[in-house]
């Protein structure tokens, strides 16, 4: 199973940017997947989730109204869009999916069998 990251870069502040992450060797449409971020000097934090049926979708309080999880399981590919940017959501963006993630847990890093290599978000004010 492998997750490829991408869609980072260098931004200025207010812009937009829309992360990928392609999964292969398993199901996208079976598993529920989330984006989580880590900050210079700090823990890996939780982003946004889908549960696997598509009933839930949970956003932390940071990025609600701002940026919006998607997925297309035709593509097998998860997506982050992220508009309004702010220096602070300057990360190291990771994504991460698994089969077994009950809906309770879905922030929870522990959850998650397997992890993308992350990709760097840059925002300058």
């Amino acid at each position: 199973v492998q997750l490829q990251a991408s869609g980072g870069g260098l931004v200025q502040a207010g812009t937009s940017l829309r992360l990928s992450c392609v999964v292969s060797g398993r199901t996208l449409s079976t598993n529920s997947v989330a984006w989580f971020r880590q900050s210079p000097g700090m823990d890996r934090r939780f982003v946004a989730a889908i549960h696997r049926n598509g009933g839930r979708i949970l956003y932390s309080d940071s990025v609600k109204g701002r940026f919006t999880i998607s997925r297309d399981n035709a593509r097998n590919t998860v997506y982050l869009q992220m508009n309004g940017l702010r220096p602070e959501d300057t990360a190291v963006y990771y994504c991460a999916f698994g089969p077994s993630v009950i809906q309770s847990n879905l922030a929870s890093q522990n959850a998650y069998a397997y992890w993308g290599q992350g990709t760097l978000v840059t925002v300058s004010s």
